[in-house]
């Protein structure tokens, strides 16, 4: 049996195809649209139909690392149940999904948004071989191209002077970009900013108090991965790395503010350090 065969009504991708990321052309509502380096397949939305994707380019629809033997033959596939595409995985290593999410051999699938999606499949030598998946949405339209719009800048969060010298201490090693970084503990960000601003009375519940109410000021706003509740235990260092990194995305902290952990010729009221310039 051949991967067409099982799928049907598949229309191929040529490898020349541009990438999904730039839209696709106009399409049925929940068309499915997957690509590989290699070229892929247009699928229309009906229950039961099948998208086939590994190494194996005689039984698949779309040809994933097809030189990589750490890629499975049949890595996986996307099947159309209850209006939605479903990614199953049917291979021996795990697909990475947006937001670092890990689907594993034999796990539950999950559903595919509308628009676009990249997924990578791990091979060897630290490769990652990309599959491109785009969903047609409603109005079955490609995104229009707005190459004159207003940059639409990050949702940036307000810090006080007290709350960036605290993450910024808490942070430096992620604004350095020193490799697998860590938030700095809790005594060593005191005795940091007790070195700094001695007039700061600073103590390692001062700093998590501190960084505790930025989490939960930002938890509030909708950031997830900031509560005891969303993480489960053990905790450990994932609060502050998912707040760090929120920080980081967002562009609220950047590598210039580490000056404020420079010595200071002088110093604001209440122990901080006066901003840069």
């Amino acid at each position: 049996m051949t991967a067409m065969r099982s799928g049907g009504q598949a229309e191929p991708l040529g490898a020349d195809h541009g990438s999904l990321a730039y839209g696709v052309p106009p399409a049925a509502p929940g068309t499915i649209f997957a690509l590989a380096v290699t070229g892929g397949v247009r699928m229309p939305p009906r229950d039961g139909r099948e998208v086939l994707f590994g190494r194996n380019r005689d039984d698949v629809h779309v040809c994933v690392g097809e030189d990589d033997r750490k890629v499975s033959r049949r890595q996986g596939f996307l099947v159309r149940r209850r209006d939605a595409w479903w990614m199953h995985n049917t291979g021996r290593l795990p697909i990475r999904l947006p937001g670092s999410r890990l689907l594993f051999p034999e796990e539950e699938p999950v559903p595919l948004a509308e628009g676009y999606t990249a997924v990578f499949v791990r091979g060897s030598a630290e490769r990652e071989h990309l599959l491109e998946l785009y969903v047609s949405g409603a109005d079955g339209r490609r995104p229009e191209s707005r190459p004159q719009d207003v940059t639409e800048p990050p949702r940036m969060w307000r810090l006080s002077p007290e709350e960036r010298l605290v993450l910024v201490s808490l942070a430096q090693r992620y604004l350095l970009q020193q490799p697998y970084p860590q938030p700095m503990a809790w005594r060593q960000v005191a005795e940091q900013l007790a070195e700094l601003a001695p007039d700061g009375r600073w103590t390692p519940k001062r700093v998590e108090h501190l960084v505790v109410a930025v989490r939960t000021r930002l938890a509030r706003a909708g950031v997830a991965g900031l509560t005891r509740e969303e993480v489960g235990e053990p905790v450990g260092n994932s609060l502050n790395d998912n707040l760090v990194k929120e920080l980081l995305l967002s562009t609220s902290l950047v590598p210039p503010d580490l000056a404020l952990l420079d010595p200071p010729d002088e110093t604001a009221p209440g122990g901080v350090p006066a901003p840069p310039g």
